[in-house]
């Protein structure tokens, strides 16, 4: 049995190479049906902001990447709510379906998942 495996993604996609990583790992999990969640925290929820311009600072769209998820089987999507607010996406429309979490909600999600990886 595949142990289940949680990516939480905490920075901005124009801070480095880590949410394109935390992506990349996301979706060979899912080509090999491994058991995953993904969650988006702190930085990491601008991830989920629509129509981002990234050529401006002469990086990848990672759009495509997140569209591509559920397509690889990567369903258990996570936001977390005080990471939302705290940036002021709230009350905004995401790129993605997420389930938002407060922090004790975060907490159990994290311990439902066998390993964890932070990127």
């Amino acid at each position: 049995m595949n142990k289940s495996l949680l990516i939480i993604s905490r920075q901005a996609p124009w801070a480095g190479p880590s949410a394109r990583e935390a992506l990349d790992i996301a979706l060979a999990g899912g080509a090999f049906d491994l058991p995953l969640g993904l969650l988006f925290l702190d930085d990491g929820v601008f991830q989920l902001v629509p129509g981002q311009q990234p050529g401006a600072l002469q990086q990848k769209d990672l759009g495509a990447n997140l569209q591509a998820l559920p397509l690889f089987g990567v369903e258990s999507l996570y936001a977390s709510s005080r990471s939302l607010g705290e940036r002021g996406l709230a009350e905004q429309p995401l790129a993605l379906p997420v389930e938002r979490l407060d922090d004790t909600e975060l907490t159990r999600l994290i311990d439902r998942y066998d390993q964890v990886i932070t990127l």
